[in-house]
């Protein structure tokens, strides 16, 4: 039986083993898949893989097992490649079956040579995801998913941990499996050996045979290369230029993007959704020789290769910037919380151990979250409960175009000479998995690429500030909005905000037509006064306080809150994002009941806007203190908070004249 070593560190030969043995039955992959999926349930086996999110890739090992949790930035065209292919001895005549599936390369033996004309070839078909890390994906996630692997990595208890520890040596020195008998390049050295594929070449004959469009390109021994792909948008790629784009949605943005090789059910996967990809780890400098070769190549035959320059450069980026993974299993994530059990759907939350135990608990957890955003909102408790009624807000269902459950709030009465927001929005996301800040500004406005556009030249989604990963917290800070000239670009870019907050949707910019991309966003804005943008609820503060100050006040909230506190509140709001939740036959006649005698008593204010605000607050207040269904007791509190949300408006409006 192969040992955890084998699956880990060199999963191919485990394919190449079930190949072996079930060849030419069919079969084999489905055998590959089931015998990987079997693997990883057993005791905590996915914590073992070595993560692209918290490893660099120069520190992992060639054709490992790696994992990467990522967002679907694009999808290129599907491609085909021998998925069995024969090689053929010219001196003997012997003849060999190779699989190609998870492979980039084709490999066959000395003095071997691929037979293209072979009955036994069978040509598959795989599609390709551009997946970038998840934008906007807080650091506290970051760590968590980093120390929980580690306390795994080092848990003595484990019986098998010796086994681990033999495994993934990679994890904590750099490999040099490929390289026995010198020591490791420079830097220098790698650049030198990019800037000059053709030295590469030659110093590397032998092994592994490239075939591409019909054509078996020169043979390459697999090499490491330490190049590793810079933490922001651009990569100095000595291949190409310009500088190659990494295309994050937002910048500043950290970690590797990669080329994601699915071969099952990809069209069960769509743009921006949020993956865990289990696959066979590429980065062989052959991939970026032969691109190379065929940019510089002005004997290529236009009706060989329809492709354009930009296209092979953007689609076929050096494997040491952009590493290949070739998926055995991959799966949706609900969310990205470390602090919760990757898949927890509605039937597994009644019933799963961990969400029970920590319902039990709910009420102080509440009470201790409010006491905090009380104090984060200046001493505003009313704010405060709205502030978790949205953070627990989502999406839930879609009448027509209507998107429920969507619950955008403005903040307004914000403190515009303080730094307030951005203190604020530091809060914030130390509690929710994913979240950006946008500055609002007529030069932001005027030129951010907040909507993705279509780049025919290179045949990809150019990403925008807006290709965000549902349930992710944007704030838009209006504070420091002035008076100004909004031009075309950014009159789109206000509209798509719009849209966002209204709709739930974005429309991407294909050039000669729009396409709609529905989403899922927590929009929070901030503003001194009422918010240009539509809302769902406008919420006043009132500062109870105002500390001398502000970021002295705000950091020492997060200082003082105990490590363990803060992630009972992150555990707090994503579990309730995922609880179903129903109306009672008798309650919806209750408050049908309750509804027309508020009509009738004032029939002027009250409309039917605001039984639908009513009830999503009702919602989300039975959801807060862990309540599947609508009570009496919550409704009545949710007439509540709405009839002094409404009041404090009123009484702002009395004090500014019609502004609220």
């Amino acid at each position: 039986m192969p040992c955890v070593g084998d699956w880990l560190n060199s999963p191919l030969s485990i394919v190449q083993g079930i190949f072996a043995q079930n060849v030419p039955n069919s079969d084999w992959e489905k055998k590959v898949t089931e015998y990987f999926k079997e693997k990883l349930k057993e005791n905590n086996a996915t914590n073992w893989v070595p993560s692209l999110n918290d490893v660099p890739v120069h520190y992992l090992k060639p054709n490992s097992l790696v994992k990467f949790r990522c967002m679907v930035q694009d999808m290129f065209d599907p491609e085909f490649y021998m998925g069995v292919y024969e090689t053929v001895d010219p001196n003997t005549n012997a003849r060999v079956l190779h699989f190609g599936k998870y492979r980039d390369v084709a490999e066959c033996g000395p003095q071997q040579e691929i037979d293209l004309n072979s009955s036994q070839t069978v040509t598959s078909e795989r599609q390709t995801f551009y997946c970038v890390p998840v934008p906007g994906e807080s650091a506290w996630v970051k760590e968590i998913s980093f120390l929980t692997e580690l306390v795994l990595y080092c848990g003595f208890l484990n019986p098998q941990f010796h086994a681990y520890i033999s495994a993934s040596q990679a994890r904590v020195s750099p490999s040099t499996s490929y390289t026995p008998s010198r020591h490791k390049r420079s830097y220098e050295e790698d650049e030198d050996m990019d800037l000059h594929p053709s030295k590469q070449k030659e110093q590397h004959m032998g092994n592994s045979c490239y075939y591409s469009g019909g054509n078996i390109h020169g043979c390459v021994e697999p090499k490491r290369l330490e190049t590793e792909a810079s933490a922001g948008h651009h990569v100095i790629s000595p291949n190409c230029s310009p500088p190659l784009d990494l295309n994050f949605p937002l910048p500043g943005e950290k970690g590797p993007a990669c080329l994601v090789k699915v071969y099952e059910s990809w069209e069960s996967f769509k743009v921006n959704d949020v993956l865990e990809v289990f696959g066979v780890l590429s980065v062989d400098p052959v991939l970026s020789v032969v691109n190379s070769e065929e940019r510089d190549s002005s004997t290529l035959d236009p009706m060989e290769c329809m492709d354009t320059a930009e296209e092979q450069r953007v689609h076929s980026p050096p494997a040491s910037l952009v590493p290949r993974i070739h998926v055995i299993l991959a799966q949706k994530l609900q969310h990205i919380n470390p602090l919760l059990p990757a898949c927890l759907n509605e039937e597994e939350s009644k019933t799963c151990e961990f969400v029970s135990n920590f319902m039990s608990e709910l009420s102080p957890v509440r009470a201790e979250l409010l006491g905090f955003l009380t104090h984060a909102l200046l001493g505003d408790s009313l704010a405060a409960e709205y502030l978790i009624l949205h953070l627990i807000s989502t999406v839930y269902a879609r009448r027509d175009v209507l998107p429920l459950g969507k619950f955008t709030v403005n903040l307004s009465g914000c403190p515009r000479s303080s730094t307030f927001t951005e203190h604020l929005y530091r809060i914030i996301q130390q509690l929710v998995p994913a979240s950006y800040h946008l500055r609002m500004s007529i030069e932001s406005m005027n030129h951010s690429r907040l909507i993705p556009r279509k780049d025919y030249a290179a045949n990809r989604l150019l990403s925008g500030l807006l290709q965000l990963a549902s349930n992710t917290s944007l704030v838009i800070d209006e504070t420091q909005l002035e008076q100004g000239q909004l031009d075309t670009a950014g009159v789109h870019n206000v509209t798509a905000l719009g849209n966002l907050i209204t709709w739930q949707k974005v429309d991407y910019d294909f050039n000669y037509h729009r396409m709609e991309f529905p989403c899922n966003i927590n929009v929070l804005i901030t503003s001194e006064g009422r918010s240009l943008l539509p809302s769902d609820c406008q919420v006043h503060l009132q500062p109870q306080i105002i500390p001398p100050n502000m970021e002295e006040y705000m950091s020492s909230l997060l200082t003082a809150v105990l490590p363990s506190l803060l992630n009972k509140f992150r555990i707090y709001l994503s579990l309730l994002r995922l609880l179903d939740y129903s109306i009672s036959d008798e309650v919806t006649k209750a408050v049908e009941e309750d509804f027309v005698e508020m009509r009738k008593n004032d029939p002027e204010s009250v409309t039917a806007d605001d039984l639908h605000k009513m009830l999503l607050v009702a919602r989300f207040l039975s959801l807060s203190a862990g309540q599947t269904t609508l009570s009496r007791e919550r409704w009545l509190r949710a007439k509540q908070l709405e009839a002094l949300r409404k009041a404090r408006l009123q009484q702002q409006k009395c004090v500014n004249g019609n502004e609220l």
